[in-house]
């Protein structure tokens, strides 16, 4: 709660909303970048292309932990 006054002089409580946390690899829990730190209700509003990373997995792994998908799924 931040308290502010208004111009007529009274003095009010405002409730400051709080920033998420920053999306997270699934595997290796390092920070996703190019995934925008937004509230659910915000983040469904926006297009799926700004929503994640446009390649497989994005949004959900890391590249370098993406990389190790790939070369497993080469593999078998």
């Amino acid at each position: 709660m931040i308290k502010r006054r208004t111009p007529s002089g009274k003095v009010v409580f405002r409730e400051r909303k709080e920033r998420p946390s920053k999306a997270k690899c699934a595997n290796c829990k390092s920070p996703l970048c190019g995934v925008p730190r937004k509230i659910p209700s915000e983040l469904r509003k926006l297009s799926a292309t700004e929503r994640r990373p446009e390649r497989p997995y994005g949004g959900y792994f890391c590249p370098s932990c993406s990389r190790e998908v790939f070369r497993e799924k080469a593999r078998v």
